[in-house]
């Protein structure tokens, strides 16, 4: 990319923050921040609560044949019935690390599409859709 192209794409983002009201790389920022220090927070948590509770930090469980969503869902049931151990939390932790990039993808899409910035809406839709997809996979 030249140095033409790279004020074009940063000229046409200033427009697009100053029409919507908002800067697109803070929220983006921001997703990426909160995100990796909640899964930092939660591994961390989990893993003092294993030392803590038996002395070792060996857990002893094995990931089941499932994709993402189930393994994300199978947390979220056991932390609703209230089976809170420390393998919910660091599967509750691996689970925001994994949805920080879908989500920040997502928010560029969503705000691409709004802008009517067509190019980088089929691009992030591509992108999205393959982690979709990856997500979705055994």
């Amino acid at each position: 990319m030249n140095q033409a192209d790279s004020g074009d794409v940063g000229k046409a983002q200033s427009k697009a923050a100053r029409a919507t009201g908002f800067d697109m790389e803070v929220l983006i920022g921001y997703i990426l921040l909160v995100g990796v220090l909640a899964s930092i927070l939660l591994l961390v948590v989990g893993t003092a609560w294993q030392w803590i509770s038996t002395g070792s930090l060996r857990f002893d469980y094995t990931l089941q044949a499932m994709n993402f969503w189930a393994f994300l869902f199978a947390s979220l049931r056991r932390l609703w019935m209230g089976e809170l151990r420390p393998q919910t939390v660091i599967d509750l932790g691996i689970s925001v690390l994994l949805l920080t990039p879908y989500v920040r993808v997502l928010a560029s899409m969503l705000y691409f599409l709004a802008t009517r910035n067509w190019k980088y809406s089929v691009f992030t839709l591509f992108v999205f859709s393959v982690l979709s997809y990856s997500l979705f996979l055994r």
